[in-house]
């Protein structure tokens, strides 16, 4: 398969374009960017081309992997499904519920293959513990945090008007909703209060009964934001932990385009698909509205 990749931010050049690149089952076919340059400079990292357009780009590819804002994201994976090429996004999906729909739609109407990059979805060790989890129908409460220190550190993400803008809701929720969700089961009622900063918390009740807490921050201070991932699960059997993050995301990003081949190859839709996106975009949605009132 070959895949383009549109995007040259830091998560681009730090994930994206290295796993594409020593994926054995994808040809990484090259770059597309809003700054010319930095698609140059990218594609000259990597050996590919860098193109001139987005169309160039469709034309040449079986896929796109897109690392772009998400407000910007969902605009060209219409524009890539409607050629017909199958997608493998970053999270979220989008920011509103319209164009989050408009992706899953446009992937469905095509049957084509879509892949969501949710980090610990595709994680070496948390993976095979999620699905170990969610096996099991006996949890009666979950607890998930994700506290960060993203703009009072060197974090390369600091300049990211869109993280800026829309905060720790959108961009660290997505990943407490891909664990939570697979585990206790769709979101019935949830309600949201915020904290300082960016900080949110939520409160969600489970369609399996359960029901789970999150907490999300990007401008903790940073001896706060130590360890600042935890994913706890209580039931009758007792307590599990998710399992820390011990590898460099390129490498669940090459799963996640292991799943993308899958998909593509005749193989059932994977969990995490642009279905899933939305529902996800939906979820966040009802947050915002639950803080703002």
């Amino acid at each position: 398969m070959r895949i383009g990749l549109l995007g040259t931010g830091p998560w681009a050049g730090f994930v994206h374009a290295p796993a594409l690149a020593a994926h054995p089952g994808a040809e990484f076919a090259g770059v597309w960017g809003r700054r010319p340059e930095a698609a140059r400079e990218l594609a000259e990292a990597h050996g590919v081309r860098a193109y001139g357009s987005v169309e160039e780009l469709l034309a040449d590819v079986d896929a796109v992997s897109i690392a772009l804002p998400p407000e910007v994201q969902a605009r060209y994976a219409v524009q890539a499904a409607e050629a017909g090429r199958h997608l493998l996004l970053d999270k979220p999906v989008a920011v509103t519920v319209a164009d989050a729909a408009a992706v899953a739609g446009a992937v469905e109407e095509r049957g084509l293959a879509s892949v969501v990059f949710f980090t610990v979805r595709f994680g070496g060790e948390q993976a095979p513990w999620l699905a170990e989890q969610a096996a099991r129908e006996d949890w009666f409460t979950a607890r998930c945090e994700w506290i960060g220190a993203v703009f009072t550190t060197d974090s390369p993400y600091a300049a990211s008007a869109w993280r800026r803008e829309k905060g720790a809701l959108w961009d660290v929720g997505p990943h407490a909703l891909s664990v939570l969700l697979p585990v206790l089961g769709d979101v019935e009622k949830l309600t949201a209060a915020p904290g300082p900063g960016d900080t949110v918390h939520l409160v969600l009740r489970h369609a399996g009964g359960a029901s789970s807490t999150v907490t999300l921050s990007l401008t903790a201070p940073p001896g706060a934001a130590v360890d600042g991932v935890a994913f706890e699960l209580r039931g009758a059997g007792g307590v599990s932990a998710m399992p820390g993050r011990g590898e460099h995301p390129t490498a669940a990003f090459g799963r996640a385009v292991d799943a993308l081949l899958a998909a593509a190859d005749g193989g059932p839709a994977h969990p995490c698909d642009a279905a899933f996106g939305l529902r996800v975009v939906e979820l966040l949605a009802e947050a915002e509205r639950a803080l703002t009132a």
